[in-house]
């Protein structure tokens, strides 16, 4: 998912008010639920696409601008393969775990999936451990649960190497060293990760003396640890696999859409499909729903949001000056825009003040060299408020949906907002940017 450099020349920018469909498909994720769920719920692929295919229209009839849409194309389905096949491949593998779920053993579980999504990526990471993190609480499992865990697993967790978040691999790709981000960013990381599990740990604590001693004992005493499905594993290091291939074969496409590792993912998640043990699949509840709400909701997102990256990067980053500055707005858009594209943008923006281009890899190394604590910024801002929506990060709706359909109470999107991302994530942004960035 490459974002395309953008002309400066501002006649071939798109009007403020091509933003409007964006907006206005934020706004029926968030509202229509609440107030027209039904319809919504039958009819959301309609709006999505419908609002997509406005901007496709402006594009390729207004401005005859084909390249912003072969580049959507691309993207999208680069973003759709990784998040499918990983969708697919973890869905075959069935993980059940010993014991009472208690606060201690739920946080461990949290940060080792905190670690895992380092391995795996975020997207992995999320898809192989929701169904036994739900399993596992089954008898208390509340909203909270989820949310927590799209902020560590889904998000925060991923900020250590470039296989963790899309932004950062992204980041790789032009050039920044791959050890970078482990060496550069860990003391962030480790301080937001200790933060949010020491807050889950309240909230769970007080959750599981609410529950009766003897509904805990009946509810898990049967448990045992229990792998099904472990030849995934092998689809799963070939999904990796393919996202570490070199540039040029990452650049190698069909028709300019269907790149090479879109290719091989998507082999290997239909491989995993067809030999996954019908068994497992009916244990992990697994149906496609999930992956289908991601695909039309995201095409909308992809195609609509093309105005607003193009008129922030050529906008530049006007007030944006320091590190911390820079951690703020990446995060802000991050939350809300896809954060892969963000984090692009301001690098892009943050380069082109000293005459550097992002397409040069030789000149992302040495902004990385001396402009340490604002690539910092950016990074972490991409990567950590990525949770600060469910659609800040692909695999927040996925677990999301997925939790849905196991019939574990979710927030909605402005209820995830006001409930959690405000009042709990963001301050703890906040305490991280300010011992780290300031």
């Amino acid at each position: 998912m490459n974002l395309p450099v953008l002309a400066a020349n501002a006649v071939s920018l798109p009007p403020v008010g091509m933003v409007a469909p964006f907006v206005i498909l934020l706004l029926c994720i968030a509202l229509m639920p609440l107030f027209a769920g039904h319809f919504w719920e039958h009819h959301y692929p309609k709006v999505a696409v419908g609002l997509g295919l406005v901007t496709a229209c402006y594009y390729a009839f207004a401005c005859a601008d084909w390249h912003a849409l072969h580049h959507a194309a691309h993207e999208y389905v680069s973003f759709m393969a990784l998040v499918g096949s990983l969708f697919v491949i973890s869905g075959g593998i069935n993980i059940r775990v010993k014991g009472e779920a208690t606060p201690a053993i739920n946080t461990l579980f949290l940060l080792i999936g905190a670690v895992l999504a380092n391995l795996i990526g975020t997207t992995g990471a999320s898809m192989l451990l929701v169904r036994p993190w739900i399993k596992m609480n089954k008898y208390r499992i509340t909203g909270f649960h989820i949310v927590f865990f799209i902020f560590i697993v889904s998000n925060v967790g991923g900020a250590l190497t470039p296989i963790g978040d899309p932004p950062l691999f992204l980041g790789f790709l032009r050039g920044v060293p791959f050890f970078w981000t482990l060496e550069h960013c860990w003391p962030a990381w480790a301080l937001a990760v200790a933060l949010l599990l020491a807050v889950f740990f309240v909230f769970d604590y007080k959750n599981f003396h609410r529950a009766p001693k003897e509904v805990r004992e009946i509810e898990t005493a049967h448990e045992t640890w229990y792998f099904r499905g472990l030849m995934n594993v092998v689809w799963l290091l070939l999904v990796l696999g393919a996202v570490l291939l070199p540039k040029s074969v990452q650049e190698t496409t069909l028709g300019g859409v269907l790149s090479v590792p879109a290719m091989i993912m998507i082999a290997a998640a239909v491989i995993s499909y067809f030999t996954t043990k019908a068994e497992v699949h009916e244990a992990n509840d697994f149906n496609f729903g999930p992956v289908k709400e991601v695909g039309f909701l995201f095409v909308g997102i992809f195609l609509t949001m093309i105005p607003a990256l193009q008129l922030l990067q050529s906008g530049g980053v006007s007030g944006v000056e320091s590190p911390l500055s820079y951690y703020f707005a990446t995060g802000a858009l991050s939350a809300f825009l896809d954060n892969a594209p963000t984090y692009l943008a301001f690098l892009a923006a943050s380069m082109g003040q000293d005459g550097a281009s992002l397409d040069v890899p030789a000149d992302v190394a040495a902004y990385a060299l001396k402009h340490g604590a604002e690539l910092l910024a950016i990074s972490l801002g991409a990567v950590f408020f990525g949770a600060g929506s469910y659609i800040g990060n692909g695999p927040n709706f996925m677990v999301k949906a997925i939790a849905d359909r196991s019939k574990v109470h979710t927030p909605g999107f402005l209820s995830y907002l006001a409930l959690f991302s405000i009042p709990v994530l963001l301050p703890v942004l906040i305490v991280v940017g300010w011992v780290f960035l300031k």
